[in-house]
């Protein structure tokens, strides 16, 4: 019976030889969240936080904001300091839950299919805010290896980690130093 089994199980199942011994599936979703406290009223924070329009105003990479509205939608570009653009499109700006939401749509960012929340929320201590922004994206590759160099899920994660890291830093700075 045993050697009847064995049979009948090599003659259903494909020839191992044949299959891969690794399924290649392409990019693996990649997600960042980073928080910041920053001593100033939520309201405040919040105000600069959903104006689309005005990124330079806290983020340090950014040479200037150009918005436009395409229909219902309202798209910005981001003139980067560093040269290059990337331009985005805005999902909502919620006043009451303070949640803006973006995508990016194109220009230099090493990311594909980059979407982000930035939050607004009363934090820890009074007249403070906690800030918390989370982005979802893929790396720009999104065929199987060999990947080109700078299109990989470790430059996208370092890319998407910097600018939080920066932004949130400035944000907490220009907010703070403007009582």
């Amino acid at each position: 019976m045993n050697k009847f089994l064995a049979m009948l199980a090599l003659a259903v199942l494909p020839n191992l030889a044949m299959v891969p011994l690794a399924f290649a599936h392409g990019p693996t979703p990649q997600k960042v969240e980073k928080s910041i406290v920053i001593k100033a009223a939520p309201a405040k924070v919040w105000a600069m936080v959903k104006d689309f329009g005005n990124m330079q105003a806290w983020h340090p990479a950014i040479a200037s904001t150009k918005l436009e509205k395409k229909g219902d939608e309202t798209h910005r570009t981001l003139t980067l300091k560093s040269g290059g653009e990337i331009h985005e499109k805005l999902r909502s700006a919620d006043d009451k839950d303070m949640k803006l939401k973006y995508e990016i749509t194109g220009g230099v960012a090493p990311v594909a299919d980059y979407n982000s929340v930035m939050t607004v929320a009363a934090g820890p201590g009074a007249g403070e805010t906690t800030v918390t922004w989370v982005g979802r994206f893929y790396r720009t590759y999104k065929l199987n290896p060999p990947i080109p160099a700078g299109q990989d899920d470790e430059t996208a994660f370092n890319f998407i980690t910097g600018v939080y890291d920066s932004g949130l830093a400035n944000l907490k700075k220009v907010l703070e130093n403007s009582k």
